[in-house]
């Protein structure tokens, strides 16, 4: 009841009920490390020692954060031959256990309490950083019909918290996905790749800022390249996509 609650208060218009709802959630129901059932540390539902154990993308490519054996020189040999139209990923967690069990049950569970805690993960990881910070946080969106179906866009339930930690304007509506294509899981790279092609529109003027694109996990990248594309064909000047998780090729 208290997660529903508490995804009804962030989709208001006044901040202030978010600290109160958190408060008055933790007072009545003490958060729960969703991975292990010990009490949650921090006011949060994750416990101190699956907190650490949580497997870390390090070292990474400083392009498209592709996870790599050792510290790289330079950008990976993907992103040397083919230069992606973002200009860097940031994801701090590798995508295997626990990090895809809590990905996976946000998406296609309806758990959304994972995503309060994925987020509030993501936006530690962004504190920590010496980065600036963008002019606006963008969702990768969903289709309207895929919305429908999932009642949510896990994109943007993520951002939330990064949205709120920084004061940076969260654009719900800033990219449109116009076009319903094959779901992404069991397509290659280059079917990834097509599948997308026209798949995004800007929904509005953009030229000029710098923009964080938000998603949950980057498998082959294929869906923040298209999503980047759309923005830098709208004067985009800096984009650097957030995501939670980075799969290895």
């Amino acid at each position: 009841m208290f997660s529903n609650v508490q995804h009804l208060v962030n989709r208001t218009r006044w901040p202030w009920l978010n600290g109160w709802s958190n408060r008055l959630q933790d007072a009545l129901l003490p958060p729960l490390c969703l991975l292990c059932g010990a009490a949650g540390a921090d006011g949060r539902d994750l416990c101190a020692g699956c907190a650490r154990d949580l497997p870390r993308n390090a070292p990474a490519c400083p392009s498209c954060a592709l996870p790599l054996a050792a510290e790289p020189n330079g950008p990976c040999g993907l992103c040397l031959r083919h230069p992606p139209d973002f200009d860097r990923v940031f994801a701090p967690f590798l995508y295997r256990p626990p990090v895809d069990y809590l990905i996976l049950g946000l998406k296609f569970d309806n758990r959304l309490s994972h995503a309060r805690l994925l987020g509030e993960l993501l936006a530690d990881a962004l504190a920590a950083r010496a980065e600036g910070l963008p002019d606006c946080i963008l969702p990768v969106p969903l289709h309207p019909l895929r919305l429908r179906e999932r009642g949510f866009n896990q994109a943007l339930e993520l951002a939330r918290a990064a949205a709120r930690r920084f004061q940076v304007p969260l654009l719900a509506d800033g990219l449109r996905r116009i076009r319903h294509t094959t779901p992404q899981t069991g397509l290659d790279a280059r079917q990834r790749q097509t599948n997308l092609l026209g798949a995004f529109m800007r929904s509005r003027p953009l030229e000029g800022k710098r923009v964080a694109l938000v998603d949950d996990v980057i498998t082959t990248a294929s869906t923040v390249v298209e999503c980047a594309r759309t923005l830098r064909a709208g004067g985009v000047v800096d984009i650097e996509v957030w995501a939670v998780a980075r799969a290895a090729a």
